[in-house]
C-alpha cells in the first residue's frame, strides 16, 4: 500500500520569515537600544527587517557567498540585531564571538570559523586593532557605528563604516529561499577541554527553538511583552529571545555594555520591562543596587535565570521583595540552548509553599523537542526517583549532533553515545529526576565531591552559604584528604564591611545539611573568578588551592 503524502504547502523554516512576520505583525512595536554611543535608540521591528535587507545587500556587496561567515564582537543592539537577521537570512552563517575572552582564544575562534567579515562595537576598536594581524581569514573589518562616530584614523586598513554601508543600498532585495537545514548560526563553547568548540545551528533547529522558548510553560513570550536580554547575544544567541521576540512581536529592550545595576534598572523602568532573563552574577549586582536605593520594580513581573545554578536566597528575594516570577531554567551552548525550565504542573499548584518552592528551585522540566535520560557508570537508565543521581543525556532537534569541523557519521568524532538504539549528547552534568520530571543538577561531573565513597553536591553547599545575609558570593571545591580522600572547602565573597569568620560560616550550615556534608573549612577571598559567560571558574579555585590544608579533627 503506498503512503499518503500530506497535501500542505512547503515552506522551509528560514530565519527570515521571523523578520519579515515581525515587520508585517508587529510593524510599529519598538526595539529600544542603549547604544555603545551613549544615547538611547529607538526603531521598529519594521524599520529593522528594512535595515536587514539592506545589510544582505551590503554584505553581497563585500562578495559574501552562501555559508560565508560574518562574525561579531558587539554587545545587544539594534546593530547586532540586523546582523541577526541580515546575515541568516541571506544565507550566510552568523558568527557571535565572545569579547569576554582572552585575545588569544578570539583570534583561535575566528580563525577556525574562516571569519569572512569581522563587525564590531566602538568599544572593542582597541581590541580588534590589536587582533587584526591575527585574523588570516577576514577580508573586511566593519565598526558598528556611524560616520560621526568614525575614528579619524586607524591601525585597520579599509575600516568599513556599518551605517554607511547600510544605507547605501536601496533595500529592494528578496529574501531567498533555500533548505532550512542550512547553516545559520555558530556559538563557540568553552565548556569543553582544549580549544573551544563551534555549535553550528541550522535554520530549522532555530525556528523550532524559538517556538519552544516562546511557549507557556517555556519562557512565556507575548505580543504583550517588553522583553530585556540582558544574556548578551554573544551568549547562545541570547537564549533565543531575539528570535523569540519576532515571533511573537514583542517589544525588545537592548542594554548594550551597560549591565550595571544602576544602568539596569532605569532601563527597566523607563522602557516598563515586563520579562529578562540573565544570569545569577547580573541580578547580584541589579538586587544590591535596589537594595541599597530603597527601590521597586513597576512592570518587572518575571524573569529567566540560567546559566549556572541560581541561588534560593536569590529566587526568594526576587519574589518575595519584588513580586518577580523566577524561572529557572537548564541548557547549553551545544543545545541552543534551552533543555529545562522549572514551571508547575496543576497537581503542584495547591502545594504548601515549602514543597512548590523547592519544586522551582530544580532546573525544570523538558521543553517539547528534548528528552533527557539519566545513567549510571555502566550506561544503563537510572529511575526518575528525585534521589538517584547520574550523568545526564539529552536528545532533540536543537541538540548538536556533532562540532564544526567533525565529520557528520564518523562515530570516532561525534560527541554521541548510544543507549538501546539511540543517540544522546552527554552533558557533563550530573542530575536527578523525579517522577514528574523535574530535573535538578547537583553537579558537574568534574566538580562533584567524593568523600569516603559518598557523593557531595557542591552546589547545595553554594546554596546553603548564599542563604547566609553576610555571604556576596560563594563556592565549593574538593581538597585532598589523608582519611577521606577528598572533602569540601567553601570558598566565601563577604558582603561590602560584613565581619565575618570560618567559624560563623560554618555553624550557618548546622541543620541545614547533613553533618558529614558541612565543609571542613573556609577560604574567603575578594572575588570568585567568572568564565566569559558568567559562570564560576572553578578549575582556577583549585589551582589556587591545590595545595590547601585543611584542618585536622
Amino acid at each position: 500500500m503506498s503512503r499518503l503524502t500530506g497535501q500542505m504547502m512547503q515552506m522551509p523554516l528560514l530565519i527570515s520569515s521571523l523578520a519579515v512576520h515581525a515587520a508585517r505583525h508587529a510593524a510599529d512595536t519598538e526595539i529600544v537600544s542603549k547604544r555603545c554611543e551613549g544615547d538611547i535608540h529607538r526603531t521598529t521591528w519594521q524599520a529593522l527587517e528594512l535595515r536587514s535587507r539592506k545589510l544582505a545587500q551590503a554584505l553581497a556587496r563585500l562578495g559574501c557567498e552562501p555559508g560565508d561567515r560574518v562574525a561579531t564582537l558587539a554587545w545587544n543592539g539594534y546593530r547586532h540585531l540586523e546582523i541577526y537577521y541580515g546575515s541568516s537570512g541571506s544565507g550566510l552563517v552568523c558568527h557571535t564571538i565572545n569579547p569576554r575572552l582572552f585575545p588569544e582564544q578570539i583570534a583561535w575562534i575566528a580563525n577556525d570559523a574562516q571569519d569572512k567579515v569581522l563587525c564590531f562595537d566602538l568599544n572593542f576598536l582597541p581590541l580588534v586593532e590589536k587582533l587584526a594581524p591575527q585574523l588570516s581569514q577576514v577580508k573586511h573589518f566593519v565598526l558598528m557605528t556611524d560616520r560621526a562616530h568614525m575614528p579619524p584614523s586607524s591601525s585597520i586598513p579599509r575600516l568599513a563604516c556599518y551605517d554607511e554601508l547600510v544605507e547605501a543600498e536601496d533595500g529592494a532585495y528578496a529574501w531567498p529561499q533555500f533548505d532550512e537545514n542550512t547553516a545559520s548560526s555558530i556559538c563557540y563553547t568553552s565548556g569543553t577541554t582544549g580549544h573551544p568548540k563551534g555549535a553550528v545551528y541550522s535554520h530549522r533547529s532555530t525556528l523550532l527553538h524559538a517556538f519552544a522558548a516562546a511557549l507557556p510553560d517555556s519562557m512565556g513570550c507575548s505580543a504583550a511583552d517588553a522583553i530585556l536580554p540582558v544574556v548578551p547575544m554573544f551568549h547562545v544567541n541570547a537564549w533565543g529571545l531575539p528570535y523569540a521576540g519576532a515571533l511573537v512581536g514583542a517589544k525588545l529592550v537592548l542594554p548594550g555594555p551597560h549591565l550595571d545595576g544602576k544602568s539596569l534598572y532605569e532601563l527597566f523602568e523607563t522602557e516598563q520591562v515586563t520579562f529578562s532573563a540573565g544570569v545569577p552574577t547580573v541580578w547580584l549586582g541589579l538586587l544590591n543596587y535596589v537594595k541599597q536605593n530603597g527601590l521597586k520594580f513597576s512592570s518587572f513581573r518575571r524573569t529567566v535565570i540560567g546559566g549556572s545554578a541560581c541561588p534560593p536566597s536569590m529566587m526568594r528575594a526576587l519574589e518575595e521583595e519584588h513580586g518577580v516570577e523566577v524561572i529557572h531554567a537548564w541548557g547549553m551552548t551545544e543545545m541552543s540552548p534551552l533543555g529545562t525550565l522549572s514551571k508547575l504542573k496543576a497537581k503542584h499548584v495547591g502545594l504548601e509553599d515549602a514543597a512548590r518552592r523547592q519544586l522551582l528551585e530544580t532546573q525544570g522540566r523538558v521543553v517539547y523537542g528534548v528528552d533527557m535520560l539519566i545513567v549510571g557508570n555502566d550506561g544503563r537508565p537510572l529511575p526518575w526517583d528525585g534521589h538517584t543521581s547520574g550523568d545526564l543525556l539529552v536528545r532533540g532537534p536543537w541538540v548538536i549532533e556533532n562540532y564544526f569541523g567533525q565529520k557528520t557519521g564518523d562515530p570516532r568524532e561525534s560527541p554521541l553515545v548510544e543507549i538501546d538504539g539511540q543517540s544522546w549528547f552527554p552533558t557533563g552534568d550530573v542530575a536527578t529526576i523525579n517522577p514528574d520530571g523535574f530535573m535538578q543538577i547537583t553537579d558537574r561531573s568534574k566538580d562533584v565531591i567524593k568523600s569516603g565513597g559518598e557523593w557531595i553536591s557542591s552546589i547545595e553547599l553554594e546554596n546553603v552559604a548564599m542563604g547566609h545575609p553576610g555571604v556576596h558570593e560563594a563556592a565549593v571545591i574538593a581538597c585532598a584528604h589523608p582519611k577521606w580522600d577528598e572533602r569540601p572547602l567553601l570558598v566565601v565573597v563577604r558582603k561590602p564591611g560584613v565581619v565575618l569568620d570560618a567559624k560563623e560560616m560554618l555553624g550557618w550550615f548546622e541543620g541545614r545539611i547533613a553533618k558529614w556534608q558541612i565543609p571542613d573549612d573556609v577560604a574567603f577571598v575578594d572575588e570568585i573568578p567568572h568564565t566569559a559567560t558568567g559562570k564560576m571558574l572553578k578549575l582556577k579555585l583549585r589551582e589556587k588551592f591545590k595545595d590547601h590544608k585543611l584542618p585536622t579533627a
